[in-house]
Parts: C-alpha cells; structure tokens; sequence
C-alpha cells in the first residue's frame, strides 16, 4: 500500500490476510526425488539377496537333475541287462536288490538323498511324504495340461522336520521296457513273482508315457 505523506510516498507492508502464499512446489518435487532415491537404495540389498537366492537355487536343481539322470541311466541299463539275461522275471528281483544300491551309491557321491516315489507304490518304503504327494499330484496335472513328462520337475528350498533342506523331484515316464512289470497286460510268471515280492504291489496297469512316480532329492540347505 502507497500512501502520500506531502511529497514523500510511503510503501506500507499489505496486511498478512492480503498475501496469498506462493505453492512450493519445487521443494515438494525434490522431497519426493529423495524420497524414491532413499526407497531404491533401501531396497538394493534385499534386491541383491534374492538374485543370490534364485541363483544358488538353480545351482542345488543343476546338481540335482545331474543326480537324478545319473541315477536313472545306471538302473534302466542294468534292468536291460537282467531282462537280457533271463526275461523280465529277472529283472525284478535285480530291481528289488539293485536300486537301493545304486540310490546309496548316487546319494554318497552327490552328497544329497537321493530315491524313488510314487503315487501307485511297489516297494511301501518308498512312499511319499506330504510334500513329495503334492509334487506328484501336480505332476499329474501338469501331464494333463499338455506338458511333456520328460522335462517335469520341481525344485525349492523348503524346511523338512524343522530344519531348512533343498528338496526336488523329477518326473520319471513310463518307458517301454517298463511294462514288462508295470503294463496292463503280465506275463504269468511274471504276476506270480511280483506277488511273491510284493504282496500289496499297486504299480501295475501303467501305458506308456505315464507318469510311474518320480525321482526324489533332499539335500542340506
């Protein structure tokens, strides 16, 4: 406000209520800048112990693929070798003694668990704990969903009895040396042996190209 005092003009200060207050929008931009910046830093090093995470994960699944494609080369070419030999009969008592022995062979030398399992059982000891029964069942589904059996698998860092493990599992298909003792349609000789080894035996009418269980790893986390 001017005001004419003789011939001297005053500048008089206007009242606070006539001043309307400039946004400052400037400072609320930088704050948000710094804001985000502080965020994404925060966030790096979880960012960081993830990747590390996945990382080491798909180095447990690498070496346990390897395990578990060691384990089922060397036992399909030793059942090959009984069948061979003496017929499929043969084979089964191989398989019975053979496979635990090569599973302990493998185990020691990937320094994992390594088995079998399955959702229709032939040995009871193989059963499947909850976690190896869900895999399964999703296994299935995913067969049912048009994905190739051969290339099913899962792998994840889980806890077993209270303690943190790697655990993994890969699908094994039914081949077709396999129906020799798990098909729809048994040699006679072949059924009474299966019943003199394993009276409450499930593994039987399978196809080829069916899921026949899988193969199971546990290892240390």
């Amino acid at each position: 406000m001017i005001t004419n005092v003789g011939t001297t003009y005053l500048v008089e200060p206007r009242p606070s209520w006539m001043v309307t207050p400039r946004p400052k929008t400037g400072g609320v931009r930088y704050g948000r800048r710094l804001l985000g910046t502080v965020f994404a830093i925060a966030l790096l090093p979880l960012l960081a112990g993830t990747a590390a995470a996945q990382d080491d994960l798909q180095q447990h699944i690498a070496k346990a693929r390897l395990a578990a494609g060691d384990f089922g080369k060397q036992l399909l070419a030793d059942l090959q070798k009984a069948i061979d030999a003496d017929g499929p009969v043969n084979a089964i008592a191989v398989c019975s003694r053979i496979a635990p022995e090569i599973a302990a062979e493998k185990s020691a030398a990937a320094q994992m668990s390594i088995g079998r399992t399955s959702l229709k059982l032939r040995q009871p000891k193989n059963a499947p704990d909850a976690w190896e029964r869900q895999q399964l069942q999703n296994f299935e589904e995913r067969k049912a969903a048009g994905e190739n059996p051969a290339s099913i698998e899962v792998g994840e860092f889980t806890e077993k009895d209270g303690k943190p493990v790697f655990r993994y599992m890969k699908a094994i298909p039914t081949a077709p040396l396999c129906l020799n003792c798990h098909g729809t349609q048994l040699a006679p000789d072949v059924v009474e042996k299966l019943h003199a080894l394993y009276p409450e035996d499930r593994a039987t009418g399978f196809a080829a190209g069916d899921l026949r269980g899988a193969f199971t790893i546990t290892a240390p986390r």
